[in-house]
Parts: structure tokens; C-alpha cells; sequence
């Protein structure tokens, strides 16, 4: 259906359509439209049109219980496209939209029958169908909240870049950033709380030099108030360790923060890697690890360090030290969870007054990886960029990001966009980034597309709900998870084209 009202229910199984004040039905899903007729697509089909005459109540009369905020799940008698009374159980919440009111009705998955069925249902199930329902409109918020958040923090770290460090309107920027990047937290944990499977662990082989370089560039852009010293020593042949790379990214930056927060007004914070093959099993403090061969990253700072009687139980689940209500003692706990979850560990070891060091070990091949760490003044180039994503506001900001760093971008809106570009001849496209989860043509469908037009061309998905499958893992397809900074995008496109020059072609 055509219109103007921002509708998230597209790929919903079951029929979705949102009612106004007057009672106009003004969107309908694909769903509602072969459940109820194709009349709906015209948006211009009053709710009485679909309501069977033998409801309890009139098409009026239901929408001013709609507006209750609680309003309970119903059963409803709605005329089918021949005609055909069928009984829905359905969900019905009042939703704003551009400052319009509008009732959003769910039939509820399942739910349908017709007159000669049985209309009620089971508690339990009527409870599952709800369930449902709330979770694919968490995902609808997910994915809208992750796109709005990647534009706040493209553009705002951008600025933050170019700006100088005595700019006076620095530190509200800085904390901009800071706010934008709390809210991407929220966003992934409403993004998880919305998967009704289990998420699948995206490790891809990788080096990891790539995350500390990119954390220490991180906190350095943020300009803190405080004078740090940082040191960067990267083992160049580095063994290649599989990692989940934005949990990863998560647990280093935690470190960090910590290593930060233990300095005074200066301090010194060095970040390592190296190489390690253990011949046996070895114990670095509560760490356990098996004979093999490790990639270990370091971070040491020579803050204030921690006590002896602390040490022990700083993996433990609520329990902090710090005081004020923000610190939920749960940051060191989530490392460990992280870490111990790709078969490595964590080890610490500090000395009050002197400082602490942080050892993570991850399981790696006895391969190297290409040595991809890049300083930030090589971040630019000149390559074209084909920018797909259905979301205006993030190719405004994508378009602007590459351009301030030297790369010639096209943007589409679309899949069959994107599709007619690279079909021109007269275009040469050197990478394609594509947001994974697009109405019409998908993300995936358009990569199908782009590898049998362009086999050589590179890709790079991104998307801030969706996780890449084990296939396209397997094809290195590069993946950016939303929200992201400009520095994050600049530096994936980097690594994308530099691993795509650096392949063997058959």
C-alpha cells in the first residue's frame, strides 16, 4: 500500500494494518492485504468496510476501546476477499505517528477461523501470539533505533575529527557522542531481547590488532580530560584467533574505560600483542589454558592498581568498588563472559599504586593474518563506493563520511537501484556496502545479484539486527554491526578493500 504513514509490520506473517481517528484503514501489510482483499490497498477502505455484522460491538465503538492504553486481545469477525466472515484473536494498541493517532491491529499468527470453527483459544496460546507480536515490534524499533543512532554518531564523530582540540563546543560534542553510544547499548539489548532463536556466534577469523588500534583511537578522539600517554606495540605477524568482532570490541573498550578511570590527572596506558604457543597446559592467574598455540592482547595502565583483597572477586557478578549509583559491578564480569565464550581467558594482575595489566587469550591458528592495523592519517582514498541502504538519513551520512576522506560515493535506496548502477558500463565500482535488512529486494538477495554481476567486486553488510550466516562468514564477506562511528566505517572500508587487493584470483 502507498502512503505516507512509516509502517515497520512489512514482513510480518500475519496481518498488520494501522486505523485512524476516523476510522480509515491507512496501511496494511502484504499479509492483511491476501488475508482481507486487495480493496485495502488504496488506503482509502473505512475499518467498517472488513467488519463483520455479527461483532459484539460496531467498528466505532472498537476503536474507542482501542485507545486504551491496556486494552485487552479480542475477537473479531472481519469479512475475508470473498466475502466470508472469518474470527481473528486480535492485539490492538493505539500508536503515534508524525504526530497523527492511529490504532494498530495484529491478527495475531494462528489466530484465524472460520464460523464453523471453534472461535476461542488457548490462554497459553493467545499469550505466545502476544509474545509474538511485542517481539517483532521490539525488532522494528531495533532497527529503526540502530539507523537513527548510526546517523547521530557518523556525523557527530566526523565533526569530532575535524574539530580542533581547543574548540569550545568540543566537550558537549564529546558528550553527544557519549550519549549516542549509551543508547546504542540499549538498542543491541533490545536487538538481542527480539531474537526468538539463538544467536548464532558470528566468529570469523581475523587479527586483532585491528580492535586495539581502533579502541586507543577511540578514547584518543574523545579527548578526555586527562593528559594519557598511549603506547601501541603489535606483534606484525600475528596469528589469526576467530572472534565474535563487536563483542570483542566491547570487552577491550570496557578494559580501557577501566584502565582510564584508574589514572589521575595523567597516567600511561600500552596495549600489546604477541604471538604464544604453550607446549602444555599453563595457568596465568585464574586464567587455565590448554597446550596450543594463543594470541594474547595486553593492556597495562599505571593507575592506582587494585587491592590485594579485591583481586579475586573482580569477575564477580555486582560486585564493585567504585561508589555512585551508575556502577553496576557487572563490566569485568561481562569481559569474562565474553572471552571465556570463545575458549579463551582472562587474566589480571595489579599492585596498589603501581598500576594493572590485563591478559586476554584467545585460541588462534598457527596462521598469519595479514598485518591490517592502519593509522588514522591513512584512512582516505579514491575509490568509488556503491552505498545501499533504505534509510535517507544513513546514506546522507555515509555519502558525507567517505567523501571528507577522498572517496567517490553513489548511493541507492534500493536494491533494484543498486542493481541498475552497477549494470552501467560506464561506472566501476570497487566496493559495494549494504545494509542487510531492506524492504523489497534484501540485503542478501542484492549480494546474489552483485557477485554474479561483479564476482570480484568486495562487499561489506551492515546491518544492527541481522548477523551474518556461516556461508557468507565462510565467503569473507565483511560485515560493520550498527551503530558505528565514522572512524569504524572508514577503517572496515579500509580493511575491505586492502583484503580484496590482497586475494588470489582464480
Amino acid at each position: 500500500m502507498k502512503s505516507d504513514v512509516v509502517f515497520g509490520l512489512e514482513k510480518a506473517v500475519w496481518p498488520a494494518f494501522l486505523v485512524d481517528a476516523a476510522g480509515m484503514i491507512r496501511h496494511a501489510n502484504p499479509a492483511a492485504l491476501q488475508a482481507l482483499g486487495q480493496t485495502l490497498e488504496a488506503g482509502t477502505s473505512p475499518l467498517s468496510t472488513i467488519w463483520g455484522a455479527d461483532n459484539e460491538v460496531s467498528s466505532e465503538q472498537f476503536l474507542v476501546k482501542a485507545e486504551q492504553p491496556s486494552a485487552p486481545a479480542m475477537l473479531l469477525k472481519l469479512r475475508d476477499a470473498n466475502g466470508a466472515n472469518m474470527v481473528f484473536q486480535a492485539c490492538v494498541c493505539p500508536v503515534t505517528n508524525e504526530g497523527q493517532n492511529y490504532s494498530l491491529i495484529q491478527l495475531l499468527p494462528g489466530s484465524a477461523s472460520s464460523e464453523t470453527k471453534a472461535p476461542g483459544l488457548d490462554a497459553g496460546m493467545a499469550h505466545k501470539q502476544k509474545l509474538d507480536c511485542a517481539l517483532q515490534l521490539a525488532r522494528t524499533v531495533a532497527l529503526d533505533f540502530n539507523n537513527a543512532l548510526t546517523t547521530i554518531l557518523g556525523h557527530s564523530s566526523l565533526v569530532l575529527s575535524k574539530m580542533e582540540a581547543n574548540n569550545p563546543w568540543r566537550k558537549s560534542l564529546v558528550e553527544v557522542e557519549k550519549s549516542a553510544a549509551k543508547a546504542a547499548e540499549i538498542a543491541n539489548d533490545l536487538a538481542a531481547f527480539s531474537r526468538q532463536e539463538k544467536e548464532v556466534k558470528v566468529q570469523t577469523a581475523g587479527n586483532v590488532n585491528v580492535l586495539l588500534q581502533r579502541n586507543m583511537e577511540l578514547l584518543q578522539n574523545s579527548k578526555l580530560d586527562k593528559e594519557i600517554e598511549w603506547a601501541l606495540q603489535l606483534e606484525r605477524k600475528l596469528f589469526a584467533a576467530k572472534f565474535d568482532e563487536a563483542k570483542m570490541q566491547q570487552a577491550i573498550l570496557k578494559i580501557l574505560e577501566n584502565a582510564v578511570e584508574s589514572l589521575g590527572n595523567r597516567g600511561r596506558i600500552s596495549l600489546q600483542s604477541k604471538n604464544l604457543e604453550l607446549t602444555q597446559a599453563t595457568q596465568d592467574r585464574n586464567a587455565q589454558l590448554a597446550a596450543g598455540a594463543y594470541v594474547c592482547m595486553e593492556i597495562t595502565d599505571n593507575g592506582s592498581g587494585i587491592e590485594p583483597e579485591v583481586l579475586p572477586r573482580i569477575f564477580e557478578p555486582f560486585f564493585t568498588t567504585k561508589r555512585g549509583g551508575t556502577h553496576r559491578g557487572l563490566g569485568l564480569a561481562w569481559v569474562y563472559g565474553i572471552v571465556t565464550n570463545h575458549g579463551g581467558g582472562v587474566a589480571v594482575s595489579s599492585q596498589p599504586g603501581v598500576g594493572t595489566s590485563v591478559r586476554i587469550y584467545l585460541p588462534a591458528d598457527k596462521r598469519f593474518v595479514n598485518d591490517s592495523s592502519i593509522a588514522t592519517d591513512d584512512l582516505t582514498g579514491k575509490e568509488t563506493i556503491l552505498m545501499v541502504d533504505d534509510e535517507d538519513l544513513l546514506l546522507t551520512m555515509g555519502q558525507t563520511v567517505l567523501s571528507a576522506y577522498g572517496y567517490q560515493v553513489l548511493t541507492a535506496n534500493s536494491g533494484q537501484k543498486a542493481i541498475e548502477i552497477l549494470s552501467k558500463n560506464d561506472v566501476n565500482i570497487d566496493l559495494v556496502i549494504t545494509d542487510l535488512v531492506m524492504p523489497g529486494m534484501s540485503g542478501r538477495e542484492l549480494v546474489e545479484h552483485v557477485h554474479r554481476l561483479a564476482p570480484f567486486t568486495p562487499i561489506l553488510c551492515s546491518s544492527g539486527y541481522v548477523r551474518p550466516t556461516s556461508q557468507e562468514q565462510d565467503n569473507q564477506i565483511a560485515y560493520l554491526q550498527k551503530p558505528f562511528t565514522s572512524q569504524e566505517l572508514l577503517m572496515k572500508v579500509k580493511h575491505t578493500l586492502m583484503a580484496s587487493e590482497a586475494a588470489p584470483v582464480d
